[in-house]
């Protein structure tokens, strides 16, 4: 069970099945984003969530226990978006420095969306163990993700075959995701387009990757 499902199974709550239902459930969960990202992660109310989404406040828990396991929700949406971006069906890119360069830039186009989010994230992880753990999950899945890729490279002989692909991601996916950080939630001044073409040229040096002729 991961960091998600166990904020989640406290309630041992089945999800709704009606329309309605689901409906209620979503318009909590997207009200509860404004929330966070407004008021951060420990002022945000409950009362504020349900006022935000047009609920009673009772009606919250229907469908909540508490404001950890909705923000838990809101975190488990925005990850979807991020990791599976599906670049390759999406554009039938398959030329590998196309494909990483285009999924340098929607993480880091998400993350600029998403900004706000990330800081409640990293204020969240630093006070409660559950979301620190939910936090360092969520990184593993990108680090998965990409170690997968680079294993793909080396057995086409476009990676250096000596590089430990799973140490590889996490400390490229590692530099991506903390640059992010620096510049769309801490506010360092580098350009979108300078940052994508810095990170991508240091995937391609790390990797050692040739060009696909």
């Amino acid at each position: 069970m991961n960091a998600q499902e166990a904020i989640e199974d406290q309630s041992g709550r089945v999800p709704p099945r009606s329309k309605r239902g689901m409906r209620t459930r979503t318009a909590l969960v997207i009200a509860a984003r404004e929330v966070f990202e407004r008021d951060g992660f420990l002022d945000a109310r409950i009362s504020d969530i349900s006022k935000e989404a047009g609920v009673a406040s009772g009606s919250f828990y229907t469908y909540f226990d508490s404001k950890e396991e909705i923000f838990a929700a809101v975190v488990e949406q925005v990850r979807e978006e991020m990791l599976h971006p599906h670049i390759r069906e999406r554009v039938g890119i398959d030329d590998p420095r196309e494909l990483i360069s285009a999924a340098n830039r929607e993480y880091l186009q998400s993350y600029r969306r998403n900004a706000r989010l990330m800081a409640v994230l990293e204020q969240v992880s630093k006070i409660d163990e559950k979301f620190r753990v939910l936090r360092f999950e969520r990184a593993m899945a990108f680090v998965e993700r990409n170690a997968e890729m680079i294993r793909n490279l080396q057995e086409r002989g476009l990676v250096d075959a000596e590089l430990d692909a799973a140490i590889t991601s996490q400390a490229l996916s590692s530099m991506v995701s903390r640059m992010a950080y620096f510049v769309f939630v801490e506010g360092q001044k580098i350009s979108f387009e300078k940052l994508v073409k810095t990170l991508n040229q240091l995937w391609f040096n790390a990797l050692q990757l040739k060009e696909v002729r």
